[in-house]
């Protein structure tokens, strides 16, 4: 059974919406303590430089998109770069478990900045509760249709981008605009630490990538995916500089380390008072829910060009309707359950090494197979891989000394996901040969 998707269903503003609704959803809110954890007071800069490298990354995909616009977005590009075998799937699925993955980081930065307005601990249930009830409300707003999606999307990054622009300035405004932060009682991060930092930025910027999977359903998509992937890192590097200034300005690095899950609430309290508080959980409100509806838009068309292309298993489980219907169900369920079991810290650095590792292997395989076809330059698509290796060598290196659990569950994981991808692979090539000398058994 084939996907149905609906071309020119999606105009360039609502794929523009869609990614930065996706990045600012995760970047801003959930993951500024955690960026200033590693790179110290530096971490303004941290968010600059994550845009470089990310601006790099990007490159491979705007290439790719321009030449072979998909719905199935990453899932394509992998496919025409290494054929419809273990390593397209297996990345494919790396992919899509990353953006399961940020679904749940925004879905409990929900739940967190929620109870900002309550006098409940942050240990508290109600934290994942929220977050799947979030991501319950999206699965909702996703099988209303693309259009609305778009239309949806589009309302509530206009809201939240100036939201989070008048909340910047204004904290910037209030704290004197000094040269100086607001002070550090913590220890300088070494430079391997600053590195690492940028392994979390970059996944507040990643949410680029959903703009591909837009593909065919994006009115002209031969120009607009690239353009609404330009357009949208742009908008996304103004506004988180910003708010890593407001809040370096306005909260000290330990201040900054501690309401890590809610930098951006604890930033508005010195500035505004509860006011400020108000506004600000307003503001993440809109935003991880406009992020958590693009991710999910995004990540269940790749699962189902993932199906259509006989990549994964796929059953119904007693539902009716179309496969894209099928992969928004169990998209939920799997950030339902991340949502659940898993922490923010934990979510995001898991995030963050499945896809570095899922974009090592897009570039390679535009470097080695497509760069002559999609007219790429070569020192662009290896600066993009050199970068990413060290980026992604620093934070495994920082997460081996503070949380080696997290090494151990990505590297079973990931394994996981290849070994599975082989065996499913080998089964149905195993199926399809008794199949055909079943078919000719007569001859």
């Amino acid at each position: 059974m084939k996907s149905e998707y609906e071309p020119n269903s999606l105009t360039l503003i609502g794929a523009v919406s869609l990614g930065t609704g996706v990045m600012i959803g995760a970047g801003i809110f959930a993951l500024t303590g955690q960026v200033a954890e590693l790179a110290g007071t530096l971490f303004p800069l941290a968010f600059l430089l994550a845009a470089v490298v990310t601006g790099f990354s990007a490159y491979s995909y705007v290439k790719m998109s321009n030449a072979y616009p998909s719905a199935g977005g990453i899932a394509m590009f992998l496919e025409k770069a290494y054929g419809r075998g273990v390593i397209t799937g297996a990345c494919g699925l790396l992919m899509a478990f990353s953006m399961v993955i940020n679904e749940s980081l925004v879905a409990r930065t929900f739940g967190t900045y929620t109870l900002q307005l309550f006098d409940i601990q942050q240990t508290d249930v109600m934290i994942p509760v929220l977050g799947v009830g979030l991501i319950i409300f999206a699965f909702l707003v996703n099988i209303s249709g693309n259009r609305f999606v778009g239309t949806f999307s589009f309302l509530m990054a206009f809201v939240k981008i100036g939201g989070i622009a008048v909340f910047a300035v204004a904290a910037l405004w209030v704290s004197g605009v000094s040269l100086e932060p607001a002070g550090s009682e913590v220890d300088s991060i070494p430079g391997v630490g600053f590195v690492a930092s940028l392994a979390l930025a970059i996944l507040a910027y990643k949410g680029f990538t959903t703009i591909t999977n837009s593909g065919s359903e994006l009115v002209d998509p031969h120009r607009n995916v690239g353009r609404a992937i330009v357009i949208s890192i742009g908008i996304c590097v103004v506004i988180y500089m910003l708010v890593a200034f407001a809040v370096g300005f306005n909260l000290t690095l330990a201040e900054t380390i501690r309401a890590k899950d809610f930098s951006l609430a604890e930033a508005a309290r010195p500035a505004f008072g509860n006011y400020g508080l108000w506004f600000t959980v307003a503001l993440a409100v809109i935003a991880t829910a406009s992020g958590l509806i693009a991710s999910v838009f995004a990540v269940s068309r790749m699962l189902a060009m993932l199906t259509d292309m006989q990549l994964i298993p796929h059953s119904h489980f007693g539902m009716p309707g179309r496969i894209q219907a099928h992969t928004l169900v169990y998209t939920v369920v799997i950030a339902s359950l991340l949502t659940v079991f898993f922490d923010l810290s934990r979510i995001a650095s898991l995030g963050a090494i499945f896809y570095l590792v899922m974009d090592i292997a897009v570039h390679w395989g535009v470097f080695r197979y497509l760069r002559r076809e999609v007219k790429a330059k070569t020192v662009i698509l290896l600066s993009a891989i050199i970068l990413d290796v060290v980026v992604l060598g620093a934070f495994l290196l920082m997460k081996a000394a503070s949380d080696p659990l997290i090494i151990a569950v990505s590297v079973v994981a990931i394994s996981l996901i290849f070994a599975s991808e082989r065996l499913f692979l080998q089964a149905r090539r195993v199926a399809g040969s008794r199949q055909h000398h079943s078919s000719h058994g007569g001859d």
